[in-house]
């Protein structure tokens, strides 16, 4: 089965089009090593798979030609502790991470927030 069709019918991305995106801009490893849509995956491979900063490490334990409920999508894959942990720890940074500058203006700031908040990014500059 093609890596593209596989990372769709696994839930990893919303469309094969996306999926064929991502293996394109090596957002995607087999076995280590980078790879076209076309390639094939087996149970037993192992993929890395890169969406924004999340990086997960799994283990192919299926394949499916169809896109299925969330929970069938997860029988397809296995993925490895270090990549839970990793993933899980990378959530609580972010949790625990400042608001970015501006981030508690609401929703389209006034002429005078915008003023200050060009002021502040100003300062921070210097």
């Amino acid at each position: 089965m093609r890596v593209d069709r596989w990372l769709w019918a696994a839930r990893f991305f919303k469309t094969r089009g996306l999926a064929t995106d991502a293996v394109n801009a090596g957002h995607v490893r087999l076995n280590g090593a980078r790879v076209k849509p076309a390639k094939d995956v087996r149970p037993g491979d192992e993929l890395e798979i890169r969406i924004g900063t999340t990086v997960w490490t799994v283990g192919v334990v299926g394949l499916s030609e169809q896109r299925g409920p969330a929970k069938q999508a997860r029988e397809l894959y296995a993925e490895t502790e270090a990549s839970q942990a990793a993933r899980e720890q990378q959530a609580l940074q972010r949790k625990l991470a400042p608001p970015p500058l501006g981030a508690d203006l609401g929703a389209r700031p006034t002429k005078q927030d915008r003023r200050r908040l060009d002021a502040l990014r100003k300062r921070n500059r210097a």
